[in-house]
Protein backbone atom coordinates (compact mmCIF):
# COMPACT_ATOMS: atom_id res chain seq x y z
CA UNK A 1 0.00 0.00 0.00
CA UNK A 2 1.14 2.99 -0.63
CA UNK A 3 2.51 5.36 1.88
CA UNK A 4 1.91 8.89 2.12
CA UNK A 5 4.44 11.37 0.87
CA UNK A 6 3.36 14.22 2.87
CA UNK A 7 4.04 12.62 6.27
CA UNK A 8 7.86 13.06 5.49
CA UNK A 9 7.15 16.95 6.30
CA UNK A 10 4.86 16.87 9.04
CA UNK A 11 7.39 17.64 12.10
CA UNK A 12 10.95 19.19 12.48
CA UNK A 13 12.88 22.13 12.47
CA UNK A 14 15.05 22.71 9.53
CA UNK A 15 18.57 22.58 10.32
CA UNK A 16 19.77 25.27 7.86
CA UNK A 17 23.40 24.88 6.36
CA UNK A 18 23.09 26.20 2.70
CA UNK A 19 20.98 29.07 4.11
CA UNK A 20 21.18 31.87 6.57
CA UNK A 21 17.96 32.53 7.52
CA UNK A 22 17.47 34.94 10.47
CA UNK A 23 17.35 33.32 14.03
CA UNK A 24 14.09 35.89 14.90
CA UNK A 25 12.39 34.08 11.84
CA UNK A 26 13.39 30.42 12.76
CA UNK A 27 11.99 31.24 16.21
CA UNK A 28 8.59 32.67 15.45
CA UNK A 29 7.48 29.46 13.50
CA UNK A 30 8.18 25.87 12.86
CA UNK A 31 10.21 25.17 9.69
CA UNK A 32 9.86 21.97 6.97
CA UNK A 33 11.19 18.83 7.48
CA UNK A 34 13.39 18.12 4.56
CA UNK A 35 13.07 14.59 4.40
CA UNK A 36 12.09 13.18 1.21
CA UNK A 37 10.41 9.87 0.42
CA UNK A 38 12.13 7.13 -1.11
CA UNK A 39 11.01 4.64 -3.84
CA UNK A 40 10.30 2.43 -1.46
CA UNK A 41 8.38 4.46 0.80
CA UNK A 42 5.85 5.77 -1.79
CA UNK A 43 5.26 2.48 -3.80
CA UNK A 44 6.61 -0.07 -1.30
CA UNK A 45 9.35 -3.18 -1.20
CA UNK A 46 9.56 -6.35 -0.31
CA UNK A 47 10.17 -9.71 -2.05
CA UNK A 48 7.34 -10.09 -4.39
CA UNK A 49 8.01 -6.50 -6.11
CA UNK A 50 11.73 -7.61 -6.20
CA UNK A 51 11.55 -10.79 -7.84
CA UNK A 52 8.95 -8.96 -10.31
CA UNK A 53 11.26 -6.39 -10.95
CA UNK A 54 13.87 -8.97 -11.90
CA UNK A 55 11.62 -10.52 -14.12
CA UNK A 56 10.65 -7.90 -16.82
CA UNK A 57 11.84 -4.18 -17.33
CA UNK A 58 10.89 -1.24 -15.29
CA UNK A 59 8.19 1.46 -16.90
CA UNK A 60 9.27 3.84 -19.28
CA UNK A 61 8.59 7.92 -18.19
CA UNK A 62 8.18 9.56 -21.10
CA UNK A 63 6.82 12.84 -20.42
CA UNK A 64 6.84 15.04 -17.30
CA UNK A 65 4.28 18.31 -17.03
CA UNK A 66 4.72 20.58 -14.39
CA UNK A 67 2.21 23.27 -13.96
CA UNK A 68 1.05 23.18 -17.38
CA UNK A 69 4.36 23.98 -18.49
CA UNK A 70 4.43 26.99 -16.56
CA UNK A 71 6.56 28.60 -14.17
CA UNK A 72 5.31 28.61 -10.68
CA UNK A 73 5.04 31.80 -9.31
CA UNK A 74 4.27 32.20 -5.29
CA UNK A 75 3.36 35.62 -4.04
CA UNK A 76 3.33 36.83 -0.11
CA UNK A 77 0.39 35.06 1.52
CA UNK A 78 -1.41 32.96 -0.90
CA UNK A 79 -0.91 29.33 -0.99
CA UNK A 80 -0.42 28.16 -4.73
CA UNK A 81 -1.59 24.77 -5.99
CA UNK A 82 -0.31 23.37 -8.88
CA UNK A 83 -1.25 20.09 -10.78
CA UNK A 84 1.74 17.61 -12.24
CA UNK A 85 1.52 14.59 -14.42
CA UNK A 86 3.82 11.95 -15.11
CA UNK A 87 3.21 9.65 -18.24
CA UNK A 88 4.64 6.59 -18.29
CA UNK A 89 5.15 2.80 -19.78
CA UNK A 90 4.97 -0.77 -19.64
CA UNK A 91 3.63 -3.91 -20.97
CA UNK A 92 1.45 -4.33 -17.61
CA UNK A 93 0.12 -1.47 -17.54
CA UNK A 94 0.77 1.82 -15.12
CA UNK A 95 -0.96 2.26 -12.15
CA UNK A 96 0.42 4.82 -9.82
CA UNK A 97 2.81 7.95 -10.70
CA UNK A 98 4.48 10.21 -8.35
CA UNK A 99 6.24 13.67 -8.84
CA UNK A 100 7.64 16.06 -6.50
CA UNK A 101 10.29 19.43 -6.58
CA UNK A 102 12.72 19.76 -4.44
CA UNK A 103 15.86 22.12 -4.24
CA UNK A 104 19.83 21.93 -3.48
CA UNK A 105 22.99 20.90 -4.72
CA UNK A 106 22.46 16.65 -4.17
CA UNK A 107 18.83 14.92 -2.94
CA UNK A 108 21.31 12.67 -0.31
CA UNK A 109 22.95 15.85 0.12
CA UNK A 110 22.55 19.98 0.45
CA UNK A 111 18.95 20.17 0.55
CA UNK A 112 17.11 23.35 1.65
CA UNK A 113 13.77 23.07 -0.25
CA UNK A 114 11.01 20.24 -0.99
CA UNK A 115 7.70 20.31 -2.66
CA UNK A 116 6.08 16.92 -1.76
CA UNK A 117 2.51 16.03 -3.66
CA UNK A 118 -0.61 16.35 -2.03
CA UNK A 119 -2.45 12.95 -2.52
CA UNK A 120 -2.66 9.33 -1.16
CA UNK A 121 -2.03 8.51 -4.32
CA UNK A 122 -2.10 9.68 -8.21
CA UNK A 123 -5.07 9.47 -10.55
CA UNK A 124 -4.13 8.10 -13.34
CA UNK A 125 -5.79 8.04 -16.55
CA UNK A 126 -5.15 5.31 -19.46
CA UNK A 127 -3.47 6.97 -22.90
CA UNK A 128 -3.89 2.69 -24.03
CA UNK A 129 -3.23 -0.32 -22.73
CA UNK A 130 0.89 0.12 -21.75
CA UNK A 131 0.38 3.83 -21.22
CA UNK A 132 -1.05 6.16 -18.59
CA UNK A 133 -0.63 9.56 -17.30
CA UNK A 134 -0.78 9.87 -13.47
CA UNK A 135 -1.46 13.16 -12.20
CA UNK A 136 -1.10 14.83 -8.29
CA UNK A 137 -1.23 18.37 -7.14
CA UNK A 138 1.13 20.15 -5.05
CA UNK A 139 0.81 22.98 -2.59
CA UNK A 140 3.89 25.93 -2.08
CA UNK A 141 3.41 27.65 0.64
CA UNK A 142 4.77 30.84 1.22
CA UNK A 143 6.81 31.86 4.55
CA UNK A 144 6.96 28.37 4.99
CA UNK A 145 7.76 25.48 1.83
CA UNK A 146 9.41 29.16 0.21
CA UNK A 147 10.70 30.15 3.68
CA UNK A 148 13.48 31.74 2.00
CA UNK A 149 13.95 34.21 -0.81
CA UNK A 150 16.94 32.33 -2.22
CA UNK A 151 15.01 29.33 -2.66
CA UNK A 152 13.48 31.26 -6.05
CA UNK A 153 14.49 29.83 -9.28
CA UNK A 154 15.28 26.61 -10.46
CA UNK A 155 13.87 23.25 -8.90
CA UNK A 156 15.05 19.68 -9.61
CA UNK A 157 11.83 17.20 -10.22
CA UNK A 158 11.86 13.74 -9.23
CA UNK A 159 9.43 11.60 -10.85
CA UNK A 160 8.51 8.13 -10.79
CA UNK A 161 5.89 5.18 -12.13
CA UNK A 162 4.29 1.95 -10.69
CA UNK A 163 3.99 -0.40 -12.92
CA UNK A 164 0.72 -3.47 -13.05
CA UNK A 165 3.22 -5.89 -12.30
CA UNK A 166 4.61 -4.17 -8.94
CA UNK A 167 7.56 -3.02 -10.86
CA UNK A 168 8.51 0.90 -11.06
CA UNK A 169 10.70 3.87 -12.35
CA UNK A 170 12.08 6.11 -10.39
CA UNK A 171 14.20 9.32 -10.95
CA UNK A 172 15.52 12.07 -8.63
CA UNK A 173 16.85 14.19 -12.07
CA UNK A 174 13.81 13.89 -14.16
CA UNK A 175 13.57 16.88 -15.16
CA UNK A 176 13.80 20.52 -13.85
CA UNK A 177 10.86 23.43 -12.92
CA UNK A 178 11.26 27.03 -12.04
CA UNK A 179 9.74 28.66 -8.88
CA UNK A 180 9.36 32.37 -8.93
CA UNK A 181 8.72 35.36 -6.51
CA UNK A 182 5.26 36.94 -7.50
CA UNK A 183 6.06 40.29 -9.52
CA UNK A 184 4.13 43.91 -9.23
CA UNK A 185 4.56 46.90 -11.42
CA UNK A 186 2.48 50.42 -11.76
CA UNK A 187 2.16 52.99 -13.91
CA UNK A 188 1.31 56.13 -13.62
CA UNK A 189 1.71 59.33 -16.45
CA UNK A 190 1.33 62.72 -15.78
CA UNK A 191 -0.13 65.43 -16.50
CA UNK A 192 -3.76 64.86 -17.82
CA UNK A 193 -4.38 66.58 -19.95
CA UNK A 194 -1.29 67.59 -21.54
CA UNK A 195 -0.95 70.46 -24.20
CA UNK A 196 0.77 68.76 -27.68
CA UNK A 197 4.61 68.80 -27.37
CA UNK A 198 4.59 69.24 -23.47
CA UNK A 199 6.51 67.20 -21.25
CA UNK A 200 4.90 64.25 -19.27
CA UNK A 201 6.01 62.43 -16.41
CA UNK A 202 6.02 58.34 -16.23
CA UNK A 203 6.35 57.42 -12.48
CA UNK A 204 5.87 53.98 -11.27
CA UNK A 205 7.47 50.89 -9.05
CA UNK A 206 8.69 47.29 -9.57
CA UNK A 207 8.78 45.52 -6.79
CA UNK A 208 8.54 41.50 -5.90
CA UNK A 209 7.29 38.71 -3.23
CA UNK A 210 9.40 38.72 -0.05
CA UNK A 211 8.70 34.89 1.67
CA UNK A 212 10.74 35.90 4.10
CA UNK A 213 9.07 39.01 5.82
CA UNK A 214 5.48 38.31 4.04
CA UNK A 215 5.70 41.81 1.76
CA UNK A 216 6.59 43.15 -1.25
CA UNK A 217 9.71 44.70 -1.75
CA UNK A 218 10.95 47.21 -4.37
CA UNK A 219 13.63 45.27 -7.40
CA UNK A 220 16.03 47.07 -7.73
CA UNK A 221 18.60 48.07 -10.85
CA UNK A 222 16.31 46.16 -13.04
CA UNK A 223 15.96 47.62 -16.69
CA UNK A 224 12.14 47.98 -17.55
CA UNK A 225 10.68 49.25 -20.49
CA UNK A 226 8.75 52.57 -21.28
CA UNK A 227 5.98 51.95 -24.10
CA UNK A 228 3.64 53.79 -26.04
CA UNK A 229 0.40 53.08 -28.63
CA UNK A 230 -1.43 56.04 -30.11
CA UNK A 231 -5.34 55.68 -29.21
CA UNK A 232 -5.90 54.37 -32.90
CA UNK A 233 -3.71 51.99 -32.50
CA UNK A 234 -3.33 48.47 -31.00
CA UNK A 235 0.45 48.07 -30.87
CA UNK A 236 2.70 48.96 -28.38
CA UNK A 237 6.36 50.46 -29.31
CA UNK A 238 9.54 50.85 -26.87
CA UNK A 239 10.21 54.51 -26.34
CA UNK A 240 12.88 54.19 -23.63
CA UNK A 241 14.22 51.75 -21.04
CA UNK A 242 15.31 52.64 -17.63
CA UNK A 243 16.53 51.17 -14.61
CA UNK A 244 14.62 50.56 -10.98
CA UNK A 245 15.97 53.17 -8.76
CA UNK A 246 17.24 51.62 -4.58
CA UNK A 247 13.54 51.28 -3.83
CA UNK A 248 12.67 50.12 -7.01
CA UNK A 249 10.72 52.87 -8.04
CA UNK A 250 10.76 54.73 -12.08
CA UNK A 251 10.57 57.55 -13.14
CA UNK A 252 11.43 59.30 -16.30
CA UNK A 253 9.88 61.72 -19.04
CA UNK A 254 8.65 62.31 -22.44
CA UNK A 255 6.91 63.92 -25.16
CA UNK A 256 3.40 63.78 -25.61
CA UNK A 257 2.34 64.70 -29.29
CA UNK A 258 -1.04 62.28 -29.41
CA UNK A 259 -3.43 61.16 -27.38
CA UNK A 260 -2.36 57.54 -26.25
CA UNK A 261 -1.45 55.02 -23.64
CA UNK A 262 1.90 54.53 -21.51
CA UNK A 263 3.09 51.64 -19.99
CA UNK A 264 5.76 49.70 -18.00
CA UNK A 265 6.82 46.67 -19.26
CA UNK A 266 9.42 44.11 -17.44
CA UNK A 267 10.63 41.02 -19.31
CA UNK A 268 11.53 39.14 -15.77
CA UNK A 269 14.36 36.76 -14.48
CA UNK A 270 14.85 33.36 -13.63
CA UNK A 271 13.79 33.83 -10.02
CA UNK A 272 10.87 36.63 -11.18
CA UNK A 273 8.05 36.37 -13.81
CA UNK A 274 7.53 38.90 -16.51
CA UNK A 275 4.86 41.57 -15.88
CA UNK A 276 3.43 44.38 -17.78
CA UNK A 277 1.14 47.23 -16.71
CA UNK A 278 -1.67 48.12 -17.85
CA UNK A 279 -1.63 51.25 -20.16
CA UNK A 280 -2.55 54.91 -18.58
CA UNK A 281 -4.29 57.20 -21.11
CA UNK A 282 -3.20 60.73 -21.54
CA UNK A 283 -5.16 63.15 -23.48
CA UNK A 284 -3.42 65.59 -25.61
CA UNK A 285 -5.21 68.99 -26.44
Amino acid sequence: MRIRATVAAVSGALALSALAVPAAQAADKDLPSLDRPTAADVFGTGAPRAAARAAVTTPVISKVVINGGKDIVVGTTAAKKFTVSVTASHPSGIVDGYIDLWHGTNVDSGLDGVLLPNEDAASCKNVNATTATCTLTITAYPGYDLYANALAGTWKVTAGALAGDQSFAWNDYQSTARVQRLSKLTVNAAPEPVKKGKTITVTGKLSRANWETGTYKGYTVQPVKLQFRKKTSSTYTTVKTIKSNSTGALKTTAKASVDGYWRYSYAGTSTTPAVTTAGDFVDVK
